[in-house]
This record gives C-alpha cells, structure tokens and sequence, in this order.
C-alpha cells in the first residue's frame, strides 16, 4: 500500500511539473559581416599583451603597479575565491553528510500510551535479564556513534546546481579579465592625458614669455608716445587671462595626478613620465578584425555567456525541485538506556531510513523560485545581448574616431603654422605702423586656441586608439 502511494504521488509531482514551463527566449542579434564596409581585416587584438601595445617605459611601470595594487583587483580576486567557494559547497551537497556524536534523551511515557504499556509488559517477561528491564521511572536514551543523510541524485537537481555555480566561477574569472583590461586602458589614458595637460602647460608659459615681451614693447612705445593706455591695458589684460589658464591647467595636473595616483592605490606622489608629448607617435594600429570573433572573445561578453548558461542551468534544477526527492538516512554507534550500558558488546546499533517526498499543495515557494531563475535567465539573456550590441557600436566608433582625429590634427598643425606666421607678420606690420595692437592681440589669443585645440586633437588620437585596445578586449594575459 505504501510503494502504491509513492508511485500514486511520484505520477502527480511528475505531472505537476510537466505543467511548468520555461520561459522562451526571443532570438539572438545577428552580427555583422565586419566592423567597417571593407571585409579585409582579419587580425585580432584580442591576445594582443598591453606590454606589446605600450612602449612608454614609464607607462609600462604604471600599469604594473595598477594590476599590483589596485583595490578593485583585489575586490575581484576575493569574488573569485567566494564564486570557487560556491562550486565546492554545490560540489559538496552530492556526497553524503556523515555527523559523529553523542545524544542523550529522556522520555516520561504515561501509563496508557503504547510505549507505557508495552516497557511494562516487557519487563514482566521472563525472557529477559535483569541489565534489559526498562526503567518505570523517566527513560534515558544514549547513543554514540555516526548519523548519515544522502540525497540520491536521481533526476540530476544536485548535478545542475554544482554546474551554475562552476559556471559562475568561471565568469567571475572572466570579470577579472575585463577589469584587467579596464584598469590598463584607464591607467593609459590618465597617463597620456597628463603629458597633454604638460604640453598645455608649457604652450601657456611660452605665450605668457611672448605676451610679456610684447607689453614691454607697447609701455615703451607708449612713453614715446607711439602708444596709448588702452593698448597697453590691452595687452596687460591679454597676459593676465593666459596667466588664469596657466593656473586652471596646474590645477588640472595635480587632479589628474592624484585619480591616476588613487588608480595605483597608492596616496598621492609625482608621476614619473616623458614630457616631449607632440613627439610621441600613436601606438601602433589594430586591426580591428571578424565581429563575430573578436566580440564573442571579449571577456565581458564571456562573462555575461557564462551568466547566462548558468541562468539555464539554475532554471533546470528550479523545475526539478517540482520533483521527489530521495534521501538516505543510515546510522551505526552505540545505542542504550542505561549509560553504564552503553558501552557493551549488545548496545551495538545500526539502521537505515530510505524517504521519498515531494511537494503536493503548498508549492509556492518553489513556483517562486523558478519565477526568478526564469526571470534571472531573461535578465542575462539581455545582458549578453546588450553587451554584444555595446561592443560592436564601440569598436566602430573608436575605429571612425581614429580616423578622424587624425586627419583633423594634421588640418590643425597646418592651421597652426598658418597663424604663427600670422603672428609673426602682424607684429611686423605693427612696429611699421601698419596694422593696430588689436589685430597682433587677435593674432596672439588665436595662435594659442590652436595650439591647445591641437594638443587636445593629440591626446584624443592617443585615447580612441586606446579606447578601440580596449573595446576589442585586449590587455589581460
């Protein structure tokens, strides 16, 4: 009648879960063909070490103290260790549970309960000795030895979970890498931002020398009478704005210093770095390669893959929490009412319980939970598009970018060498009584705009081609 109830229930819990269905995940993106409307590129950065991309011997000796001492590394290694910590526990929960120990219980049956009844018509038995009569008064129970509880795996609940959590595991690895890769292309930047703001810097100073040379000459002219007060104010006013700048940009060093400083988790010091900026020469092109290979090996996009897959497996193992499960409860010690008992040849005890349960009417915490890993799946299933999505539009702007930087920075040295001749000429035709202090002011404040717009152009050259490193996942090893 019981093996009959078993199976009777077994059928309904079966059943049941037939019923419960997973949620259907629209279809994937397509990617495309290529990055660009040419199809040539086919290499790869993606395997590209950053100590091959950056030459800079002092940017190279800051992007090994980031991946030293940086915090949010050191975060992501304990996330690791707590992800492989998961994987044993679930690894753990398929084996056996074996507890040793002791107990002791005490029980006071009444005199019309079955047990009462029965310890009393034992002990009047003459079958038995005197060490086996039970005690009237409250009975103890102890027992010695060891308990044991197993869960039988018989429908591979157990065996999904220990696979959503090593999935995991492996996607906190890849999560590492993308912070790797992040970290390398922010210390770059930073780096590479300083020496424009060095540039900057000295392009200001130079202008302050040329403005301060230029006021000495209009107070001269104006004590011959050549000049007047208001030219003179002019050109004051003129040096003392390119002086503000001159202290807005300091200011701007010391700022970038201590992010990048707090980027080496490290207080803030001097940043160790070439400051022959405009001679630098951009790190070398990347070909930006096949979409579908590049962007399929970026970390964080295998991150969110691994997301996913272990999304599916928590879904499965949801579902078959809908059915029985079978758990082995088998023991063996010593086991006697009376302690000075307990430890002779007769107490020895042994027993093995089999139970078959599942859930019948209140399932709604199991409903529940496979409502959230169907929703959980979802959610990853976006995050994996998204990211794929996110990564293509990246690596084309970044590649566009590169491109177009470039060609402005040439269009901005030509207009810059165009207006230092400016200069140059109006300061001629001003000594020669030709043109007013108002157009050599116009043709100094527009010399130094250009030469900052081109400093600015250099860093953004440096940038997107760091910023296309990082979109196509290269800098971790």
């Amino acid at each position: 009648m019981n093996i009959k109830a078993y199976i009777f229930f077994t059928a309904i819990a079966v059943s049941g879960c037939a019923t419960i269905k997973q949620v259907e995940l629209p279809d994937t993106v397509n990617i495309p063909a290529s990055f660009t409307s040419s199809s040539a590129d086919t290499t790869s950065v993606n395997r590209l070490s950053w100590k091959q991309f950056f030459t800079d011997e002092n940017l190279v000796r800051l992007i090994d103290t980031a991946l030293q001492n940086n915090y949010d590394l050191k975060s992501a290694v304990q996330r690791i260790m707590i992800a492989r910590a998961n994987t044993q526990i679930a690894n753990a929960a398929r084996l056996p549970f074996v507890n040793a120990g002791g107990s002791i219980g005490v029980d006071k049956y009444g005199r019309y309960t079955l047990n009462g009844v029965g310890n009393f018509d034992t002990n009047l038995s003459p079958n038995i000795s005197k060490n086996q009569k039970i005690p009237t008064s409250p009975t103890t129970d102890y027992f010695v030895g060891f308990r044991s509880s197993w869960e039988a795996d018989i429908w591979g609940k157990l065996k999904d979970r220990k696979r959503a959590a090593y999935t995991r595991y492996l996607a906190s690895e890849k999560g590492r890498q993308w912070l790797v890769t992040q970290i390398v292309s922010q210390v770059a930047g930073m780096y590479y931002e300083l020496l424009a703001l060095d540039n900057q810097l000295k392009t200001v100073q130079r202008n302050i020398g040329l403005q301060r040379k230029a006021l000495e000459i209009v107070e001269a002219q104006m004590s011959g009478g050549r000049a007047t007060m208001l030219a003179v104010r002019q050109f004051k006013a003129q040096m003392l704005h390119t002086q503000g700048a001159e202290v807005e940009i300091s200011q701007a060093i010391v700022r970038t210093e201590n992010e990048l400083n707090s980027l080496l988790g490290r207080f803030p010091k001097q940043i160790n770095r070439d400051t022959s900026f405009t001679d630098k020469v951009v790190p070398q092109r990347i070909q930006a390669g096949i979409p579908s290979e590049v962007l399929l090996r970026r970390p964080d996009i295998q991150q969110a893959e691994l997301e996913l897959i272990a999304a599916k497996a928590d879904i499965s193992a949801a579902r078959k929490a809908f059915l029985p499960s079978f758990t082995i409860n088998p023991y063996v010690g010593l086991n006697a009412f009376k302690l000075p008992l307990l430890f002779s040849g007769g107490s020895v005890a042994a027993g093995i319980v089999g139970s078959l349960a599942g859930p019948i009417i209140n399932r709604g915490v199991i409903k529940g939970d496979f409502a959230i890993a169907n929703a959980q799946q979802a959610d990853a299933f976006y995050n994996y598009q998204k990211n794929i999505v996110n990564g293509y539009q990246e690596v084309v702007t970044q590649i566009k970018a590169i491109e177009n930087f470039n060609k402005a920075y040439e269009l901005k040295q030509a207009e810059v060498a165009e207006l230092a001749e400016g200069v140059a000429t109006a300061n001629d035709l001003y000594l020669a009584g030709y043109a007013s202090y108002l157009e050599v002011i116009v043709a100094q404040g527009s010399v130094l705009q250009a030469e900052m717009e081109q400093t600015n152009l250099k860093k953004e050259s440096f940038n997107s081609m760091i910023n296309l490193f990082r979109s196509l996942g290269g800098g971790w090893e």
